[in-house]
């Protein structure tokens, strides 16, 4: 999300400067690259960039994509093919051997619904929303209709699906991934037509409440806000809390800890770390967030320490089941052979990133099969009816 938020940010910019601007976003991928579908990248017509949509081997060429995209006022859809070691437009042997789409949009500003804003919508409230994206995959000098509707898990819809007949068959799989929240990609089939589909499923970014403002949670907010995360401070020391500690995205919270959780807002994005190292403050945090939707939390210290407060918990009559145990981690973080603060932060971020993303946080190397699959690229076949 960090990514999405940067994109619109710059596009308010290029807008302010009289600058015009395309969307590069990939759409989709057969076999591997450094970036997946959903990776996205603003060129303005002075050719700055915003965003990426590889590891640095296609932006010299997609830059130029995007300004012949802008000359023509007409989204292109353009096929890179990293597997092709002879490809001089893109270098040679990169090794990742994938087929990438990449659809070029250039942005009209004057379009209430145009992709930027569509993704804008996405970004301003914490929610989930669904983006459709479609394009023309069978003939690339066809019209590539582009990113054109969304949907928020609140119900509002933007924009719309601009070919007649085609709106209650992608209407139904929008609704499909919003429940699933996985993104999926369908071919819509009809007398003459042949549109792809990109149904996008956006969540909002990770919302990190460290419990704790002594030094060690320094680095902890400063990693988190270079990932794009939501950050949080909380503490019962006023002269430790001080937003000047921290980096300036951070919001600060003095507070007891019976009262915390009244002043914060929580969803099933929202994971907290203990480390004030002070045992009674953490143990009334743990006893307030075991019972509620946090997917986290994590514990800093020795085992024995999360031992004897669920011992106490469990002593004072507070029911302990499987799903409340679950989300403890006690101690917090990955065996990475952390000592220092910043490694420290470095182990944790980074096992609150495995668990979110349903991982187990080992080693690629020992994987057994590729780093992604490829049942999230495959394209469904669906036939839809057009009016007569």
């Amino acid at each position: 999300m960090k990514e999405l938020k940067e994109i619109v940010k710059a596009y308010d910019a290029a807008l302010q400067s009289g600058n015009s601007v395309a969307l590069a976003a990939v759409v989709h991928l057969e076999g591997s690259s450094y970036r997946r579908p959903g990776a996205r990248m603003l060129v303005n017509d002075e050719g700055e960039l915003t965003g990426a949509i590889s590891g640095g081997c296609l932006e010299g060429d997609a830059l130029r994509k995007a300004m012949f995209a802008l000359s023509q006022q007409r989204s292109r859809l353009v096929t890179y093919d990293t597997s092709d070691e002879d490809d001089m437009t893109i270098g040679i042997q990169l090794g990742c051997a994938g087929v990438i789409q990449v659809l070029f949009e250039p942005i009209d500003p004057n379009k209430p619904d145009n992709p930027i804003q569509l993704i804008r919508k996405a970004l301003a409230i914490r929610q989930e929303a669904v983006l459709v994206t479609l394009f023309n995959l069978s003939s690339k000098n066809a019209d590539q209709l582009g990113t054109c509707l969304l949907m928020e898990s609140n119900g509002n819809i933007s924009g719309s699906i601009p070919i007649q007949g085609m709106e209650n068959i992608v209407m139904e799989d929008v609704q499909l991934v919003m429940s699933n929240k996985k993104s999926v990609f369908r071919e819509y089939l009809a007398d003459g037509i042949s549109i792809t589909a990109f149904i996008e499923f956006l969540q909002p970014a990770i919302s990190l409440v460290v419990v704790g403002a002594g030094n060690d949670a320094v680095p902890m907010m400063q990693i988190a806000d270079t990932l794009g995360w939501d950050v949080r401070v909380v503490d019962g020391r006023n002269t430790h809390a001080r937003p000047e500690r921290f980096v300036a995205a951070c919001q600060i919270l003095v507070s007891k800890p019976e009262a915390v959780l009244n002043q914060l807002p929580m969803d099933a994005r929202t994971v907290f770390v203990m480390m004030t190292h002070n045992y009674n403050y953490d143990l009334s945090m743990l006893k307030a967030l075991l019972p509620s939707c946090i997917p986290y939390i994590g514990m800093l210290g020795p085992k024995k320490k999360l031992d004897r407060m669920l011992a106490e918990l469990l002593q004072e009559g507070m029911q302990l089941d499987d799903m409340m145990l679950s989300k403890v981690f006690g101690p917090t973080g990955l065996e990475i052979g952390a000592e220092t603060p910043e490694e420290i932060a470095l182990s944790i971020i980074a096992e609150i990133q495995a668990v979110m993303e349903g991982k187990n946080g080992g080693m690629l190397k020992q994987k057994p099969d590729v780093i992604h699959e490829r049942e999230d690229i495959r394209i469904e076949k669906k036939i839809f009816f057009t009016p007569l």
